[in-house]
Protein backbone atom coordinates (compact mmCIF):
# COMPACT_ATOMS: atom_id res chain seq x y z
CA UNK A 1 0.00 0.00 0.00
CA UNK A 2 1.35 3.68 -0.92
CA UNK A 3 0.37 7.16 0.05
CA UNK A 4 0.99 9.54 -3.01
CA UNK A 5 0.73 13.43 -2.63
CA UNK A 6 0.79 15.86 -5.68
CA UNK A 7 -0.25 19.28 -6.28
CA UNK A 8 -1.33 20.78 -9.84
CA UNK A 9 -2.04 24.08 -10.77
CA UNK A 10 -5.69 25.04 -12.05
CA UNK A 11 -6.64 26.13 -15.70
CA UNK A 12 -9.00 28.84 -14.40
CA UNK A 13 -10.56 29.57 -10.83
CA UNK A 14 -12.50 26.81 -10.18
CA UNK A 15 -16.41 27.61 -8.42
CA UNK A 16 -18.02 26.02 -5.29
CA UNK A 17 -20.13 23.95 -7.95
CA UNK A 18 -17.40 22.68 -9.97
CA UNK A 19 -15.45 21.48 -6.72
CA UNK A 20 -18.51 19.94 -5.54
CA UNK A 21 -18.79 17.98 -8.73
CA UNK A 22 -15.52 17.15 -8.69
CA UNK A 23 -15.53 16.06 -4.95
CA UNK A 24 -18.46 13.74 -6.18
CA UNK A 25 -16.53 12.48 -9.08
CA UNK A 26 -13.83 11.65 -7.32
CA UNK A 27 -15.44 9.78 -4.41
CA UNK A 28 -17.26 7.32 -7.02
CA UNK A 29 -13.93 6.58 -8.67
CA UNK A 30 -12.03 5.94 -5.61
CA UNK A 31 -14.89 4.08 -3.52
CA UNK A 32 -15.17 1.79 -6.63
CA UNK A 33 -11.28 1.12 -6.23
CA UNK A 34 -11.10 1.07 -2.44
CA UNK A 35 -8.83 4.60 -2.32
CA UNK A 36 -8.75 6.73 0.16
CA UNK A 37 -7.64 10.24 0.52
CA UNK A 38 -8.20 13.91 0.88
CA UNK A 39 -8.06 16.96 -1.74
CA UNK A 40 -7.28 20.36 -0.85
CA UNK A 41 -8.21 24.04 -3.08
CA UNK A 42 -6.92 27.49 -2.68
CA UNK A 43 -5.43 30.24 -4.35
CA UNK A 44 -5.74 28.05 -8.09
CA UNK A 45 -4.03 25.24 -6.57
CA UNK A 46 -5.10 21.46 -6.07
CA UNK A 47 -3.38 19.35 -3.71
CA UNK A 48 -4.25 15.78 -3.65
CA UNK A 49 -3.48 12.89 -1.37
CA UNK A 50 -4.29 9.06 -2.68
CA UNK A 51 -4.24 6.22 -0.41
CA UNK A 52 -4.56 2.29 -1.60
CA UNK A 53 -3.00 -0.65 -3.50
CA UNK A 54 0.22 0.52 -5.40
CA UNK A 55 -0.70 -0.46 -8.45
CA UNK A 56 -4.24 1.20 -8.50
CA UNK A 57 -2.90 4.19 -7.54
CA UNK A 58 -0.04 4.47 -9.94
CA UNK A 59 -3.17 4.13 -12.31
CA UNK A 60 -5.39 6.61 -11.11
CA UNK A 61 -2.38 8.99 -10.63
CA UNK A 62 -1.60 8.55 -14.53
CA UNK A 63 -4.76 9.32 -15.97
CA UNK A 64 -5.00 12.32 -13.38
CA UNK A 65 -1.43 13.51 -15.09
CA UNK A 66 -3.97 13.64 -18.06
CA UNK A 67 -6.65 15.77 -16.98
CA UNK A 68 -7.31 18.86 -19.17
CA UNK A 69 -8.54 20.64 -15.93
CA UNK A 70 -5.39 21.40 -14.63
CA UNK A 71 -1.22 21.97 -15.58
CA UNK A 72 1.97 21.69 -13.97
CA UNK A 73 0.88 18.44 -12.23
CA UNK A 74 4.30 17.21 -10.08
CA UNK A 75 4.84 14.41 -7.68
CA UNK A 76 5.62 15.53 -4.11
CA UNK A 77 6.01 12.13 -2.59
CA UNK A 78 5.15 8.41 -3.24
CA UNK A 79 5.98 6.70 0.07
CA UNK A 80 5.32 3.11 1.21
CA UNK A 81 2.42 3.24 4.36
CA UNK A 82 0.77 0.16 6.81
CA UNK A 83 -1.92 2.41 7.33
CA UNK A 84 -3.98 4.95 5.61
CA UNK A 85 -4.02 9.02 7.28
CA UNK A 86 -7.93 9.14 5.72
CA UNK A 87 -8.78 5.62 5.98
CA UNK A 88 -12.88 6.74 6.01
CA UNK A 89 -12.85 8.84 3.22
CA UNK A 90 -12.76 7.80 -0.67
CA UNK A 91 -11.91 11.58 -0.66
CA UNK A 92 -12.25 13.97 1.87
CA UNK A 93 -12.54 17.74 0.64
CA UNK A 94 -11.14 21.03 2.07
CA UNK A 95 -11.00 24.61 0.52
CA UNK A 96 -9.23 26.75 3.06
CA UNK A 97 -8.85 29.95 3.77
CA UNK A 98 -5.26 30.64 3.44
CA UNK A 99 -4.99 32.63 6.76
CA UNK A 100 -6.29 29.35 8.39
CA UNK A 101 -3.26 27.38 7.67
CA UNK A 102 -1.04 30.18 8.23
CA UNK A 103 -1.93 29.22 12.11
CA UNK A 104 -0.71 26.23 11.99
CA UNK A 105 2.22 24.82 14.00
CA UNK A 106 5.08 24.30 11.17
CA UNK A 107 2.94 25.91 8.05
CA UNK A 108 4.48 29.25 8.75
CA UNK A 109 4.13 31.30 5.58
CA UNK A 110 4.38 28.84 3.02
CA UNK A 111 0.31 29.41 1.89
CA UNK A 112 1.22 33.14 1.56
CA UNK A 113 4.27 32.78 -1.01
CA UNK A 114 4.94 29.20 -2.26
CA UNK A 115 1.65 27.55 -2.33
CA UNK A 116 2.07 26.16 -5.89
CA UNK A 117 3.18 23.01 -7.70
CA UNK A 118 7.07 23.95 -7.58
CA UNK A 119 6.67 25.18 -3.98
CA UNK A 120 4.92 21.87 -2.34
CA UNK A 121 8.16 20.15 -4.43
CA UNK A 122 10.35 22.20 -2.43
CA UNK A 123 9.39 22.20 0.92
CA UNK A 124 8.16 18.69 1.35
CA UNK A 125 8.67 19.24 5.32
CA UNK A 126 5.16 20.75 5.57
CA UNK A 127 3.44 17.83 4.00
CA UNK A 128 3.16 16.32 7.44
CA UNK A 129 1.98 18.78 9.50
CA UNK A 130 -0.85 20.22 6.62
CA UNK A 131 -2.14 16.21 6.68
CA UNK A 132 -1.67 15.96 10.26
CA UNK A 133 -3.97 19.42 10.12
CA UNK A 134 -6.22 18.82 7.76
CA UNK A 135 -7.29 14.78 8.95
CA UNK A 136 -8.01 16.94 12.34
CA UNK A 137 -10.37 18.56 10.63
CA UNK A 138 -12.17 15.88 9.04
CA UNK A 139 -12.49 14.07 11.86
CA UNK A 140 -13.85 16.99 14.16
CA UNK A 141 -16.22 17.20 11.02
CA UNK A 142 -17.38 13.87 11.74
CA UNK A 143 -17.84 13.99 15.24
CA UNK A 144 -19.48 17.24 15.17
CA UNK A 145 -22.41 15.05 13.37
CA UNK A 146 -21.96 12.17 14.88
CA UNK A 147 -25.36 9.87 15.85
CA UNK A 148 -26.23 8.94 19.33
CA UNK A 149 -29.29 6.78 20.19
CA UNK A 150 -29.55 7.50 23.94
CA UNK A 151 -27.30 10.82 24.67
CA UNK A 152 -26.19 11.58 28.05
CA UNK A 153 -27.06 15.38 28.01
CA UNK A 154 -30.15 16.78 27.48
CA UNK A 155 -32.53 20.05 28.08
CA UNK A 156 -34.57 17.78 29.98
CA UNK A 157 -33.74 16.81 33.19
CA UNK A 158 -36.27 13.94 33.54
CA UNK A 159 -35.47 12.17 29.49
CA UNK A 160 -31.16 12.96 30.79
CA UNK A 161 -32.37 10.72 33.44
CA UNK A 162 -33.96 8.12 31.89
CA UNK A 163 -31.19 8.34 29.14
CA UNK A 164 -28.54 7.82 31.82
CA UNK A 165 -30.77 4.93 33.50
CA UNK A 166 -31.34 3.32 29.80
CA UNK A 167 -27.60 3.60 29.55
CA UNK A 168 -26.67 1.44 33.02
CA UNK A 169 -29.44 -0.65 31.84
CA UNK A 170 -27.29 -1.77 28.55
CA UNK A 171 -24.07 -2.05 30.01
CA UNK A 172 -25.32 -4.40 32.41
CA UNK A 173 -27.08 -6.66 29.65
CA UNK A 174 -23.66 -6.23 27.93
CA UNK A 175 -21.80 -7.73 31.49
CA UNK A 176 -24.59 -10.58 30.91
CA UNK A 177 -23.43 -11.32 27.60
CA UNK A 178 -20.26 -11.86 28.13
CA UNK A 179 -21.19 -14.30 30.53
CA UNK A 180 -22.86 -15.85 28.16
CA UNK A 181 -20.12 -15.98 25.23
CA UNK A 182 -18.19 -17.39 28.06
CA UNK A 183 -20.80 -19.78 28.71
CA UNK A 184 -20.87 -20.76 24.81
CA UNK A 185 -17.31 -21.02 24.90
CA UNK A 186 -17.41 -24.03 27.16
CA UNK A 187 -20.53 -25.36 25.05
CA UNK A 188 -18.36 -25.88 22.05
CA UNK A 189 -15.30 -27.62 24.02
CA UNK A 190 -17.98 -29.54 25.80
CA UNK A 191 -19.20 -30.60 22.26
CA UNK A 192 -16.29 -31.04 20.55
CA UNK A 193 -14.78 -33.39 23.61
CA UNK A 194 -18.56 -35.24 23.58
CA UNK A 195 -18.03 -36.37 19.71
CA UNK A 196 -15.19 -37.58 19.98
CA UNK A 197 -14.81 -39.28 23.25
CA UNK A 198 -17.34 -41.47 22.31
CA UNK A 199 -16.84 -44.91 19.84
CA UNK A 200 -15.97 -44.23 17.55
CA UNK A 201 -13.17 -42.46 19.02
CA UNK A 202 -12.12 -38.67 17.17
CA UNK A 203 -14.10 -39.78 14.45
CA UNK A 204 -17.06 -37.13 13.15
CA UNK A 205 -19.97 -37.83 11.28
CA UNK A 206 -21.81 -35.29 8.97
CA UNK A 207 -24.40 -34.39 11.72
CA UNK A 208 -21.50 -34.42 14.36
CA UNK A 209 -19.93 -31.34 11.91
CA UNK A 210 -23.11 -29.77 11.46
CA UNK A 211 -23.87 -29.36 14.99
CA UNK A 212 -20.09 -28.47 16.06
CA UNK A 213 -20.40 -25.56 13.45
CA UNK A 214 -24.06 -24.57 14.93
CA UNK A 215 -22.18 -23.86 18.55
CA UNK A 216 -19.33 -22.38 16.73
CA UNK A 217 -21.93 -19.83 15.03
CA UNK A 218 -23.99 -19.53 17.98
CA UNK A 219 -20.40 -18.20 19.73
CA UNK A 220 -20.21 -15.63 17.04
CA UNK A 221 -23.75 -14.70 17.24
CA UNK A 222 -23.67 -13.78 20.53
CA UNK A 223 -20.20 -12.02 19.90
CA UNK A 224 -22.33 -9.96 17.30
CA UNK A 225 -25.24 -9.39 19.61
CA UNK A 226 -22.97 -7.97 22.15
CA UNK A 227 -21.75 -5.57 19.81
CA UNK A 228 -25.00 -4.07 18.77
CA UNK A 229 -25.68 -4.09 23.04
CA UNK A 230 -22.95 -1.55 23.09
CA UNK A 231 -23.45 0.23 19.80
CA UNK A 232 -26.63 2.03 22.17
CA UNK A 233 -23.83 3.90 24.30
CA UNK A 234 -21.70 4.60 21.72
CA UNK A 235 -22.09 8.46 19.27
CA UNK A 236 -20.32 6.98 16.20
CA UNK A 237 -22.00 4.69 14.72
CA UNK A 238 -25.39 4.70 13.50
CA UNK A 239 -26.54 0.60 14.19
CA UNK A 240 -28.23 -0.15 11.15
CA UNK A 241 -25.49 -2.29 9.25
CA UNK A 242 -24.39 -4.35 11.83
CA UNK A 243 -27.98 -5.46 12.73
CA UNK A 244 -28.75 -6.42 9.61
CA UNK A 245 -24.97 -8.05 9.69
CA UNK A 246 -26.40 -10.16 12.74
CA UNK A 247 -29.47 -11.39 11.15
CA UNK A 248 -28.08 -12.43 8.22
CA UNK A 249 -25.45 -14.74 10.36
CA UNK A 250 -28.06 -15.73 12.26
CA UNK A 251 -30.34 -16.98 9.48
CA UNK A 252 -27.06 -18.52 7.82
CA UNK A 253 -26.91 -20.22 10.46
CA UNK A 254 -29.99 -22.16 10.70
CA UNK A 255 -29.44 -22.76 7.17
CA UNK A 256 -26.35 -24.36 7.97
CA UNK A 257 -28.04 -26.89 10.83
CA UNK A 258 -31.47 -27.07 8.61
CA UNK A 259 -32.49 -31.01 8.75
CA UNK A 260 -33.82 -30.91 5.39
CA UNK A 261 -35.16 -34.40 5.45
CA UNK A 262 -37.79 -33.54 8.30
CA UNK A 263 -38.61 -29.82 7.14
CA UNK A 264 -41.46 -28.17 4.98
CA UNK A 265 -40.19 -27.32 1.75
CA UNK A 266 -42.06 -24.29 2.37
CA UNK A 267 -40.25 -23.68 5.42
CA UNK A 268 -36.78 -23.82 3.48
CA UNK A 269 -38.14 -21.72 0.82
CA UNK A 270 -39.02 -18.95 3.44
CA UNK A 271 -35.63 -18.94 4.95
CA UNK A 272 -34.38 -19.05 1.47
CA UNK A 273 -36.32 -15.86 0.67
CA UNK A 274 -35.08 -14.30 4.13
CA UNK A 275 -31.55 -14.91 3.29
CA UNK A 276 -31.98 -13.45 0.45
CA UNK A 277 -33.64 -10.15 1.27
CA UNK A 278 -31.37 -9.48 3.98
CA UNK A 279 -28.14 -10.42 1.64
CA UNK A 280 -29.27 -7.61 -1.13
CA UNK A 281 -29.93 -5.41 2.17
CA UNK A 282 -26.15 -5.51 3.58
CA UNK A 283 -24.79 -5.15 0.07
CA UNK A 284 -27.48 -1.67 -0.40
CA UNK A 285 -26.29 -0.58 2.86
CA UNK A 286 -22.74 -1.32 1.89
CA UNK A 287 -22.84 -0.03 -1.17
CA UNK A 288 -24.27 3.27 0.56
CA UNK A 289 -21.02 3.65 2.66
Amino acid sequence: MIRLTYASTALKEWGAEELLQLLKDCRRSNGSKNITGILLYAKGTFFQVLEGDEATVTSVYAKIEKDHRHKEVTLIQKEKITERAFPYWSMGFENLDVKELIKVDGLNDFFEQDFTPSGFASHKNIIAPLLSHLRSKLVKQVVAECHEELPAAHDDPFIRFLHLTIRFGVKFLALLMVGVILLSIFDVMFTIYHKISVPPYLVLSTNDLLETFGAFLAVLIAIEIFINITLYIRSDVIPVKLVVATALMAISRKVIVFDYKHLDPAYVSSSALVLLALGITYMLVQKHD
